[in-house]
């Protein structure tokens, strides 16, 4: 069996279910994927005193846009992903399964909030 097969993609025979993966990747990509990126684009867009404080997401959206900032969001989500899926599928590791989407939920939670609070205040 080759990587290129696409077999190996696959959680049957380990002891982690599809559902269970489907699960906390959805509340995942609801808080970082959807909440960050809502709550950024509104004020980077709308509040004209606030601008991005990360360094890497200010670039890429003064270098390329909404598009830039999206790309970045998404390599970072990519990224996870694959450690997800080849670290703890593939090792049967349950940190390395478990860890990337919820830290992606605590920080989707955390700077969600923070973009809040900014909006709000």
């Amino acid at each position: 069996m080759g990587a290129a097969d696409g077999d190996w993609l696959t959680l049957e025979g380990s002891s982690f279910s599809g559902r269970s993966f489907s699960s906390v990747w959805a509340v995942a990509l609801a808080t970082y994927g959807v909440g960050d990126v809502v709550t950024t684009i509104a004020i980077v867009y709308f509040v004209p005193t606030f601008t991005e404080a990360n360094p890497a997401i200010r670039w890429a959206i003064q270098s390329f846009g909404g598009g830039g900032f999206l790309g970045l969001k998404l390599l970072v989500i990519y990224c996870c992903l694959g450690v997800s899926i080849w670290g703890g599928v593939l090792e049967e590791d349950p940190l390395l399964y478990y860890g990337p989407p919820v830290l992606l939920t605590v920080m989707g939670l955390a700077v969600t909030g923070f973009n809040l609070n900014l909006l709000f205040s």
